[in-house]
C-alpha cells in the first residue's frame, strides 16, 4: 500500500493513528506530498483525487481511496477485527453519526478558519481558496468562532462518557483529537473551563496508538516556509 499525506498535517495524522492502532504501518510506503507548493492541486494529483486533498490511500492493483473515512474504513477492516469502526449496526451507525459531527462542527471549521482568516499555507495555494473573495476574511473568522463555541459540545458529551461513541475509542475520537491539535496551532486553542475537553485529551494523547504514531511533527523546511510567510 502506498500513502500520499504530509507529515504534521491534521488530516494524515488521524490515517496515521489508524495505521498505529492497526499495526499496519511496516505495511506502508508514504509519498510525502507538498502541500506548501500546491502539489496536492495540480493536475498528477487531481488524477488521483479531484477534490486536492491529502491522504490519499493507493492499493497494490491500482485502486484509488481518499478521505479519511473512507480510508480508516478500509484499513480497520482489512483483518476482518474491527476496533475503530464499529462491529454492530447500532456501533457503526453511532461511530459514523459522532464522526460526521467532528467533521461539521470542528475540523472543516478549523481548517475554513486556517486558510481564510490567516496566511494559510501561503501564496502557492492562495488560488485555490478564492482571496479575491471580498468576504473570505469574514467568513473564515466566522468559521473560527464557530469551531470555538462548538467545543462546548464535545466537552458536556465527554463530561458523561469516556468517547464520542461510547465506552471504546473509536474514528471519530481520532478525528476530534486531530481537530484539536488543528484548532491550537492555528491560534484556536480549548477554552480553560472546558475541564472534560482537556482531561479526555490527555487520555486520547497516551494512548499508544496515538502516542507512537509516525509524522508527528512537520518537516523543518515546511517550518521554515511558513515562519517566512507569516
Amino acid at each position: 500500500m502506498r500513502i500520499y499525506d504530509r507529515e504534521g498535517a491534521p488530516n494524515p495524522a488521524r490515517v496515521r493513528i489508524v495505521l498505529a492502532a492497526k499495526g499496519l504501518e511496516d505495511q506502508v510506503e508514504f509519498v510525502s506530498v507538498d502541500l506548501i507548493a500546491a502539489e496536492q492541486k495540480q493536475p498528477g494529483f487531481f488524477e488521483m483525487n479531484p477534490i486536492g486533498k491529502i491522504p490519499v490511500l493507493e492499493l497494490a492493483d491500482g485502486t484509488i481511496i481518499s478521505e479519511s473515512t473512507a480510508i480508516t474504513e478500509y484499513l480497520d477492516n482489512l483483518d476482518g477485527n474491527p476496533i475503530l469502526t464499529g462491529r454492530t449496526s447500532r456501533e457503526k451507525a453511532l461511530i459514523h453519526m459522532m464522526q460526521r459531527r467532528a467533521e461539521v462542527m470542528l475540523i472543516e471549521a478549523v481548517d475554513d478558519y486556517f486558510h481564510y482568516a490567516t496566511p494559510g499555507l501561503g501564496a502557492a495555494l492562495r488560488p485555490w481558496r478564492m482571496p479575491d473573495w471580498s468576504g473570505a476574511k469574514e467568513w473564515g473568522q466566522r468559521r473560527g468562532a464557530y469551531a470555538v463555541a462548538n467545543m462546548s459540545y464535545f466537552n458536556d458529551l465527554l463530561a458523561k462518557q469516556s468517547f464520542l461513541a461510547g465506552d471504546g475509542f473509536s474514528m471519530p475520537d481520532i478525528t476530534l483529537f486531530a481537530s484539536l491539535i488543528f484548532a491550537e496551532i492555528v491560534g484556536l486553542p480549548i477554552a480553560p473551563e472546558l475541564t472534560a475537553l482537556h482531561t479526555w485529551r490527555g487520555k486520547v494523547a497516551d494512548l499508544p496508538a496515538v502516542k507512537n504514531r509516525s509524522g508527528q511533527t512537520p518537516l523543518p523546511e515546511d517550518l521554515a516556509r511558513l515562519g517566512g510567510a507569516t
